[in-house]
């Protein structure tokens, strides 16, 4: 039995090893700091978050108000029986978690989706990738990545599911364990972060739902990486509307990355579009 248990263990190791090595290899985890960085720069990509700004820092100062005079008290109480003195700690984080996971939840549903579609659209014309968005979008012609945007043929991000906002919830006691549970509650959102920033790429790769899942197979330990700084940055009170858009840009500048490997030989291409443009050169 125990040989069974070390047997077990170092696979388990040697997995975790592997899979860090690839996260640390890819770079991933560095597209939420140059997310930041070139949005700062390109002012043209502010507009579709200041568009937004009031309605959701109205929405995120009132989430973060109710929440703290209707749950820190009983919560407290609760930790106390844990975490003892240092519960009024812990309960304020908690409550800004919960808050920040409310506010997440409702803004990206209501308030700033299209938004985010045009920050991530208008990134990937920043960087002359005029082909790939008007796959899905109409694009005008001039040096304005946002003004140059023209209407959508159809929504690209999905809304939360049910499912999805049930396990995103189920997730939270976890921050009530100090250090450890806060840690594995960012792993865990983070692990389903990473694919659905690149929902918007898929689509106008026009990858089919195996297509990327094979996608995704392939690369899983840098959607992971990506997606812990991302959501450690979006957990910030009423600051995480502006990261969520931060973000945004990050993942385009890392789909607009692999195209450009994509041109240098790697291929990122769904069978669907690969066959369209085979078909194409056919006819010329």
């Amino acid at each position: 039995m125990s040989d069974k248990v070390k047997e077990v263990a170092v696979e388990e190791f040697e997995q975790a090893r592997v899979l860090t090595r690839d996260a640390v290899r890819s770079g991933a985890y560095l597209y939420p700091l140059k997310g930041i960085a070139y949005f700062f720069v390109h002012r043209s990509l502010w507009r579709p978050l200041t568009a937004k700004l009031i309605p959701t820092v109205s929405l995120g100062l009132g989430v973060t108000a109710f929440m703290f005079a209707v749950t820190y008290v009983p919560q407290a109480a609760v930790l106390t029986l844990v975490n003892g003195p240092l519960a009024i700690v812990t309960t304020v984080l908690l409550v800004l978690s919960e808050s920040s996971t409310i506010f997440s939840v409702l803004s990206k549903n209501f308030l700033i989706d299209d938004a985010l579609i045009d920050t991530f659209d208008g990134t990937l014309l920043s960087r002359n990738l005029n082909s790939l968005v008007s796959t899905e979008r109409q694009v005008k012609s001039g040096n304005d990545p946002i003004g140059n945007l023209g209407k959508l043929m159809k929504k690209p991000f999905e809304r939360f599911t049910p499912k999805a906002i049930i396990r995103y919830f189920l997730y939270l006691p976890l921050n009530m364990i100090p250090v450890v549970g806060t840690v594995l509650f960012v792993l865990l959102q983070g692990r389903k972060f990473g694919p659905t920033a690149h929902a918007r790429y898929f689509q106008l790769k026009q990858m089919s739902k195996r297509d990327r899942d094979e996608f995704v197979g392939k690369r899983k330990a840098a959607y992971a990486s990506f997606g812990v700084p991302a959501v450690l940055l979006e957990l910030v009170p009423i600051l995480g509307i502006f990261f969520a858009f931060t973000n945004t840009v990050g993942a385009a500048l890392w789909a607009a990355d692999m195209e450009q490997k994509n041109a240098g030989g790697e291929n990122t291409t769904a069978p669907n579009l690969r066959n369209q443009a085979e078909l194409a050169k056919k006819s010329e």
